[in-house]
C-alpha cells in the first residue's frame, strides 16, 4: 500500500547515524530529516508526537509506550535485518509500516559465515597466535576439509541463501530447514529438522530473534543431532543456551564453535558485560582453542553499511511513490515456461519433430533456450503429454500452459485472496518452484519459478 502523502509534509527522525547517503537521497526525494543521535529514550518520547517516520539501527527498542506516544507515525526503518527490537503486532495494529534491509548485509553474512568456518576447520586463528608467540606446531594444527561433508542450514532467508550460494563452490551436500514451505532452490534442499540434524556435520544459524528460537539451540537439540557437528552461528546470540554449549564442546558432541553473536549481548551491541562477573560457561568459551569469536560483524562490512543505507532509502521511497519495478512486479508472469499439449503418439510425433523440424528432442520434448533481459540462460519446454495423462486434471483440455514467475510464494498468496482455484499443493524441486491453478474457462496452468541452470 502506498501512503499518499506529499514527502514534504513528512518528518523523518534519525535516531542512529548511518551512511551519508540515506540521509541525502531523502532529502533529495524531499522528505525533511531531523536527527537526534544522543537523547534519552525517554527524551525522544517526548517529542515524537511530530515524527511521521523513524530511522533507527538498535540504540532502544521500540515497544507500546513509545508507539502510543508516536501519534503521527507512518513508518519504522530498522537499518539491519531484523525488527525485534520493535513491537512489530501492536506498530502494524496502529497502520505502521515496518521496513528493514537483510538484502543490504546478506552478502556479507554469508561470506563470513563461510570465513568463519574455513577458519575453524584449519585451526587458522590458533596457529597464528601460537606463530607469533615463537612456536612452530604442525601436527597439532592438522585441519579438516569441507569436502563430502554435510552442512545444515536452520533458517533459509535472505542470510541462509547467501551462505548456501558461497559454498557451492565446495563439494559439499548442503540441507536447509525452515519454518516456512518451498523456500529450498538448486543451492539447498529443504528437509526436516530430524533428517538435518541426522546428516549435519556442520549446523549454520541464520534465523531472526523470536519466540520460537530463543534458547533453540539446548542441550535436547544438540543431542539431537546423530553426529558431533561443528556449530556457526552468525544470527542471534540468544538462540544458543551458552553453558549447554560450553557443556558440548567439552564432551565432544560439538567440534568446535565459531560465533559471532553472543548470549550476552545488549540488544544496543555495544557491550557485554558492566561488571567484571563474567559467566563460567562464558569464561571457558574465552579460554577453548576450538572456539573463534567475533563482535557481531558478520553483516558490518564496509560495502554492506553503504548497501543498508541504500536498501532502506528504496524502501521508505517505494511507500510513498511506490516501487520503481512495481510495474515489473505487477506482471507477475515473466514468460513462457513451457507449452504441453496430449497427442495419440507422443514418440512417434517427437521423432517427426526432430527428423522434419530439426528439434533437438527427449523423453521430455524439446528445451528451446533463449537470453532473459539481464543476459542470463533461460528456457521454454515443449512436451507432447499421452493422451491419457492425468496430469492435466481436473481440467478436461488437450493442452496445458507452463507460465514462468518471479516470485511464486507471494504469488500463490495474492491468488488466494483473489478467488483463484488451486490445484493440488505447491511442489519444490532444483530446477524450481510449481504451483497448479485453474482459468475461468477451467483451463489447468502450470506456475513455474525457474532454476535455469539446472538444465545446464
Amino acid at each position: 500500500m502506498i501512503i499518499e502523502t506529499n514527502p514534504k509534509d513528512v518528518k523523518i527522525l534519525h535516531i542512529d547515524s548511518n551512511n551519508p547517503i540515506l540521509w541525502e537521497q531523502l532529502g533529495q526525494a524531499g522528505f525533511e530529516n531531523h536527527a537526534d543521535y544522543k537523547s534519552t529514550k525517554e527524551e525522544v518520547e517526548a517529542k515524537i508526537h511530530e515524527y511521521n517516520g523513524i530511522v533507527i539501527r538498535s540504540r532502544f527498542d521500540i515497544d507500546k509506550t513509545f508507539l502510543d506516544k508516536a501519534t503521527k507515525l507512518q513508518f519504522i526503518a530498522r537499518v539491519g535485518a531484523g525488527l525485534e527490537s520493535i513491537d512489530c503486532d501492536y506498530a502494524e495494529s496502529k497502520g505502521v509500516h515496518l521496513i528493514a534491509a537483510p538484502e543490504g548485509n546478506r552478502n556479507a553474512v554469508g561470506e563470513q559465515a563461510l570465513g568463519m568456518l574455513l577458519s575453524l576447520f584449519n585451526n587458522l586463528n590458533r596457529a597464528d597466535r601460537e606463530i607469533r608467540s615463537g612456536k612452530w606446531i604442525r601436527e597439532g594444527n592438522r585441519g579438516h576439509e569441507l569436502d563430502g561433508k554435510t552442512i545444515g542450514i536452520i533458517g533459509y532467508g535472505n542470510m541462509g541463501k547467501s551462505f548456501a550460494k558461497k559454498l557451492c563452490g565446495f563439494d559439499v551436500e548442503v540441507l536447509c530447514y525452515d519454518i516456512k514451505p518451498m523456500v529450498g532452490d538448486a543451492n539447498a534442499k529443504q528437509v526436516s529438522l530430524e533428517e538435518l540434524q541426522q546428516k549435519a556435520d556442520v549446523l549454520s544459524l541464520h534465523t531472526p530473534w523470536t519466540p520460537e528460537t530463543n534458547k533453540m539451540v539446548n542441550a535436547d537439540f544438540i543431542n539431537a543431532f546423530a553426529k558431533p557437528f561443528w556449530l556457526v552461528n552468525t544470527a542471534r546470540g540468544k538462540s544458543v543456551v551458552t553453558q549447554d554449549l560450553a557443556q558440548a564442546l567439552k564432551s565432544g558432541k560439538i567440534l568446535g564453535a565459531a560465533l559471532d553473536v553472543l548470549e550476552y549481548e545488549k540488544s544496543s551491541f555495544e557491550h557485554l558485560f558492566t561488571d567484571d562477573a563474567i559467566p563460567e560457561a562464558f569464561q571457558y568459551l574465552l579460554d577453548a582453542e576450538n572456539v573463534l569469536l567475533s563482535p557481531h560483524i558478520a553483516g558490518w562490512t564496509f560495502e554492506s553499511h553503504e548497501k543498508l543505507a541504500q536498501v532502506i532509502v528504496d524502501k521508505i521511497k517505494a511507500v510513498y511513490f511506490g516501487s520503481a519495478d512495481s510495474n515489473e512486479e505487477e506482471k507477475r508472469v515473466t514468460g513462457i515456461g513451457g507449452v504441453f499439449f496430449k497427442s495419440e503418439n507422443p514418440d512417434a510425433l517427437k521423432d517427426w519433430y526432430k527428423k522434419h523440424l530439426g528439434l533437438a528432442t527427449d523423453n521430455y520434448g524439446w528445451t528451446f533456450w533463449w537470453k532473459d533481459k539481464e543476459g542470463n540462460d533461460a528456457c521454454t519446454q515443449w512436451s507432447p503429454f499421452a493422451a491419457d495423462t492425468k496430469y492435466f486434471e481436473p481440467s478436461q483440455k488437450q493442452f496445458m500452459q507452463n507460465f514462468r514467475v518471479h516470485d511464486l510464494d507471494s504469488l500463490i498468496i495474492k491468488l488466494k485472496e483473489e478467488g483463484v482455484t488451486l490445484v493440488g499443493e505447491p511442489e519444490a524441486y532444483d530446477y524450481g518452484k510449481f504451483a497448479w491453478i485453474l482459468d475461468v474457462e477451467g483451463n489447468k496452468i502450470e506456475l513455474w519459478e525457474p532454476v535455469d541452470k539446472a538444465f545446464l
